[in-house]
């Protein structure tokens, strides 16, 4: 049987559903793809630069053959595979998908021994990650994960950021914590690193669901520290 060819939907609302096909925002720069992959609804990022056609993928995190189709159709000039943070929903296809393309990985070291292919590079607060002509800042929230990151790279010409948060924040709030101690060290890095650090037309993407804007949740932090969660 001939593989159907993927098809993405370039009118991008940020909401993808399981089985639902892949949006695409095209922004100065690059475009962002968004898949929802697995049970859990796992968001996967695909970033290519316009200019070279080099791309990222950020968390394989299930659906081997989907992911692997995307690539081939999508992304013949993927360079990296970047995992967001420990979490099994996330990387369930991280090991087929290196496999099937060998392409190199990236996490940060303090998840990276709980992945099942051990990461060609290690990512740290501070870094950066150079795409074709788009560079990412990493950005270490440690909370969610001992070595949860964000990713965040601003449109051609010093335009919008569009920040990738893996499970560290979401609409209505921060990701999941273990115990008091890891949640006031989440919301602690999310104000200070992202809040205090980008504007409000800061696009987010989360692991899960759909996106919002810095601006949508900053009125909402001190709701967030008196709930505890």
């Amino acid at each position: 049987m001939t593989e159907q060819p993927m098809v993405i939907e370039d009118s991008y609302t940020g909401h993808v559903s399981p089985g639902s096909a892949p949006r695409r925002r095209t922004v100065p720069g690059a475009t962002i793809t968004k898949m929802s992959v697995g049970p859990m609804d796992n968001n996967v990022y695909l970033v290519v630069c316009s200019a070279t056609g080099k791309s990222v993928l950020i968390d394989a995190a299930n659906e081997a053959e989907r992911l692997e189709q995307l690539i081939r159709e999508h992304a013949p000039s993927l360079e990296l595979i970047v995992t967001t943070h420990q979490h099994g929903d996330h990387w369930l296809a991280l090991e087929a998908v290196t496999a099937a393309t060998g392409v190199p990985t990236a996490a940060h070291p303090l998840d990276a021994k709980a992945l099942p292919v051990r990461p060609d590079r290690l990512l740290d607060d501070g870094d950066t990650l150079t795409v074709g002509e788009v560079t990412f800042d990493v950005i270490h929230l440690a909370g969610h994960t001992p070595g949860s990151i964000a990713l965040a790279f601003a449109e051609a010409g010093n335009g919008r950021t569009h920040l990738f948060t893996g499970d560290s924040l979401f609409p209505g709030g921060v990701g999941k914590t273990a115990d008091a101690d890891m949640f006031a060290s989440l919301l602690n890095d999310v104000e200070q690193k992202l809040f205090a650090r980008y504007p409000d037309d800061t696009v987010v993407y989360p692991g899960h669901g759909d996106d919002t804007t810095l601006g949508t949740e900053r009125p909402h932090l001190g709701e967030w520290r008196d709930r505890g969660w």
